[in-house]
């Protein structure tokens, strides 16, 4: 079997996301599927600029984009299952971009070949300087590689990067009222 060329089929999806006003976080083939599916999986993950998530809708809309445009072209031989979500909040970390936008938030970084002993670095992102990625490691100090080094890189879930991530829509959040909790237990420990 061979694998799907990553980067035509990135250039097929880019012009679909920016028609929708979206930008192509990463795209990525999983041979043996993603998320518990046991189908090879193209996974598709794209971003409003302005809220850097997709939700639902978004999702769909840009499904169904990527469904069309791949039913006129073909691009992909053998069966296979489409993925379109939003990065999260402990996103891939995939463009040089990135690792500016997210300073500041640590991260766990995987470089493509060793550098100077280490292959893994976790840190917080302290931005760039050309085509240099920054991260300060609280053991090492700074560390600096070129983005060409890179390997896999992705945010990690701390408190610091939950509360400078909005939700997409909290409309109605401060009218949801929580149901009062029946405990039988409690009541029959108060009567007895």
């Amino acid at each position: 079997m061979t694998l799907p060329d990553l980067e035509k089929l990135t250039a097929l999806i880019a012009p679909e996301a920016k028609a929708l006003g979206f930008d192509v976080v990463r795209v990525a083939w999983f041979e043996n599927g993603a998320q518990g599916s046991d189908e090879p999986t193209l996974q598709v993950m794209a971003e409003r600029p302005d809220t850097r998530q997709l939700n639902i809708d978004d999702c769909a809309a840009l499904s169904h984009r990527i469904s069309d445009r791949f039913d006129e072209l073909d691009p992909i031989e053998e069966a296979y299952r489409l993925e379109v979500s939003s990065p999260g909040i402990d996103r891939p970390l995939t463009r040089l971009a990135d690792f500016a936008d997210w300073a500041g938030h640590e991260a766990k970084i995987e470089l493509a070949e060793p550098m100077d002993g280490r292959k893994n670095i976790r840190g917080d992102l302290a931005g760039v300087e050309g085509d240099i990625i920054l991260v300060d490691d609280r053991k090492a100090g700074r560390l600096t590689f070129p983005f060409s080094a890179l390997g896999h890189a992705k945010l990690l879930l701390t408190d610091r990067l939950i509360a400078s991530t909005a939700p997409i829509n909290s409309d109605g959040a401060d009218e949801v009222e929580a149901e009062p909790i029946n405990d039988e237990a409690q009541e029959d420990e108060d009567n007895g």
